[in-house]
């Protein structure tokens, strides 16, 4: 009996060996990364914060830029999902009043009055995908206005509901970090391997100028550049103006990584042969050379996103950045910046947890994916 299993235990390790043998460099970081646990479910969550963003219109159940005086420094709004003993998802009415004391107003909810929820409900008209003209919201109420009676979250001091923003910031702040982090990328790669490649009077150029603007003060240049954007522009043109600035400061980094492997890989023997056979430059870079180390770029380049969220949130919040009426989480927490709103109105800092999850989210599965890279790694 003792032999029969010795014989299959060989077997299976044979077999496994063999798979092993077969497999390509991404089945072999695939087989690795689903071993690392907070990378799986960090990868989840970036998947979901994207869902989102992709479906931000849809989730949005109130127009995030309409505004109303009464509707002012909302608490946020508990949904009750039962009614007696059935499910019937519904919200208490508010009652407003004014606090004789600090003639601040404050809402009280009124169990007596019960407003339901509904499913795929209508409201404002939006284009979903930017495509499909349509006005169906995730939820809405029964003979009521949506936006005089739901306040998941509360409502900043315009009256505008903090829910319905946060997933518009959720879509602006995060394509913003992807399109920063894809012209860095190309920046890097690009620049860093030709630099590595080529050597020479090229190669001191290209790090003279990664350490000038390594260099630079990084606050001083953001309040520079902000101060040079036209104070007329809307909001499309302020969007790609942050995103090139990001992405020009962004690239050294990786420039530096990229051009060390370089300095390696040019000596090989299959780029050798390349050279032989007649390829270009250019081939040679982007078609043998940057496929032998996509793995560690696209490790890079996970942990260079949530350095490119935290930018562009940190210039939105200090007003070098995006501005009203754009929706980022930066925008949003700049109604956050005294001890007051800790002390009265704390939901209006709600828009900083999406900010530490996705950062955190970012940071491990950039880990997952570093360790993934190197497959016969132990």
């Amino acid at each position: 009996m003792a032999t029969v299993v010795a014989e299959r235990a060989g077997a299976s390790a044979e077999a496994a060996e063999e798979r092993i043998s077969v497999a390509t460099q991404w089945q072999l970081m695939w087989w690795r990364f689903r071993k690392h646990g907070l990378g799986m479910v960090s990868a989840v969550v970036i998947i979901a914060f994207y869902l989102v963003a992709l479906g931000a219109d849809f989730l949005a159940y109130a127009d995030p830029h309409a505004s109303e005086a009464q509707r002012s420094l909302i608490p946020p709004q508990a949904i009750h999902l039962f009614d007696g003993g059935r499910l019937r998802p519904h919200v208490y009415a508010l009652e407003g009043r004014r606090d004789p004391m600090t003639m601040e107003r404050v809402y009280q909810a009124n169990p007596d009055v019960k407003i339901p929820l509904v499913f795929f409900a209508r409201g404002f008209e939006y284009r979903f995908l930017g495509i499909i003209p349509t006005n169906i919201h995730l939820i809405g109420v029964e003979g009521a206005q949506v936006e005089d009676t739901v306040f998941i979250l509360g409502t900043d001091r315009q009256g505008r509901d903090l829910w319905s923003r946060l997933v518009y910031a959720t879509r602006l702040s995060l394509v913003i970090g992807l399109a920063g982090v894809t012209v860095s990328l190309f920046l890097g790669m690009l620049l860093g391997g030709i630099s590595g490649y080529y050597g020479g009077v090229i190669d001191t150029i290209i790090q003279r100028v990664i350490e000038i603007l390594r260099s630079i003060p990084t606050i001083p240049l953001w309040m520079g550049l902000a101060a040079a954007l036209p104070r007329d522009w809307d909001v499309t043109q302020v969007y790609f103006a942050i995103t090139l600035i990001l992405s020009l400061i962004g690239w050294t980094g990786l420039a530096r990584v990229v051009r060390g492997r370089f300095l390696s890989l040019r000596e090989e023997d299959y780029v050798m042969a390349a050279e032989l056979v007649g390829c270009g430059r250019l081939r040679i870079i982007f078609r043998h050379m940057l496929p032998s180390m996509l793995s560690h770029i696209i490790a890079s380049t996970t942990l260079s996103l949530p350095t490119m969220i935290i930018s562009e949130t940190s210039l939105s919040f200090l007003g070098l950045g995006l501005r009203p009426p754009a929706i980022s989480w930066g925008v949003m927490l700049q109604q956050a910046q005294n001890v007051h709103v800790v002390a009265s109105t704390p939901w209006l800092m709600l828009p900083a947890v999406p900010v530490i999850i996705a950062v955190l989210a970012f940071n491990f599965l950039g880990d997952g994916l570093r360790d993934a890279a190197d497959p016969y790694g132990i």
